[in-house]
């Protein structure tokens, strides 16, 4: 057995991470979107914050595999090419500022980071203009700097699309979409700057069986006309999550 996967095997709370990308999975399955809200606060609890987003991004990439293809019928490409592009240039940014971070300040900022995000969420504050292919672009930049310091590329994205009258199904089929490009590319930076640590990457590969799993339950139950219902069960996921992130149980 190789030493990374015994010491992936030998990680403290190993089944609490796999809980958490089960339930992240399931909320991706139904919702599109949520994911990284869920698993990346739980996964600050136990890792060191690259490997952290590395193993969500692992287990992010291969968990809507089965469903993805199916999602992504429904793909608005225009948004989705001005999102990626931005996104690309982006990334590099956030991931030099992580570089910078203390364990703690990062573990901190994401749980508080998700809580903001629900806090907007459900207080139904949503931007109320024009859709315009700017506003797409530097939402996707947005994106890419937020996923890179703090691998929650999702909370811009999420902002712009509950604003949108796009479909619930093309919502989710293009965000999905996105958020799987994401992954690779976040993956290619990593591995250009030397730090995409073999540990972390066979806990992304341990916690993407969950995953995929909770894809596959969250895609079953996914119905467009309950997708009020779906935000609940979402909010509550991410809230219970993020309060667990906090370094306040120390």
């Amino acid at each position: 057995m190789p030493d990374a996967l015994s010491a992936a095997l030998a990680t403290e709370g190993l089944i609490w991470l796999a809980l958490a990308s089960f339930a992240a999975g399931t909320v991706r399955g139904f919702a599109g979107f949520g994911s990284g809200l869920v698993l990346l606060p739980v996964s600050a609890v136990f890792l060191p914050p690259i490997a952290a987003i590395t193993a969500m991004t692992i287990a992010d990439f291969f968990g809507p595999l089965p469903i993805l293809r199916r999602a992504v019928r429904t793909v608005h490409l225009p948004d989705l090419a001005r999102l990626a592009g931005a996104m690309v240039l982006g990334l590099p940014i956030g991931v030099a500022i992580l570089i910078t971070l203390d364990p703690d300040l990062f573990r901190s900022a994401v749980s508080v980071l998700a809580l903001v995000m629900l806090g907007l969420l459900i207080s139904g504050l949503r931007y109320r203009g024009a859709m315009t292919p700017t506003l797409v672009l530097v939402t996707g930049g947005l994106c890419g700097v937020l996923g890179g310091v703090a691998g929650l590329p999702g909370p811009p994205l999420i902002l712009l699309y509950l604003a949108s009258r796009l479909p619930a199904d093309v919502v989710r089929g293009t965000t999905m979409a996105f958020l799987f490009l994401y992954d690779i590319v976040l993956m290619g930076v990593y591995a250009e700057n030397g730090t995409l640590y073999a540990e972390a990457v066979w806990i992304g590969l341990l916690l993407a069986v969950p995953n995929v799993l909770g894809n596959l339950a969250g895609a079953a139950i996914f119905r467009p006309d309950f997708d009020r219902a779906y935000r609940v069960v979402a909010y509550i996921i991410i809230a219970t999550s993020a309060i667990v992130g906090l370094p306040i149980w120390n």
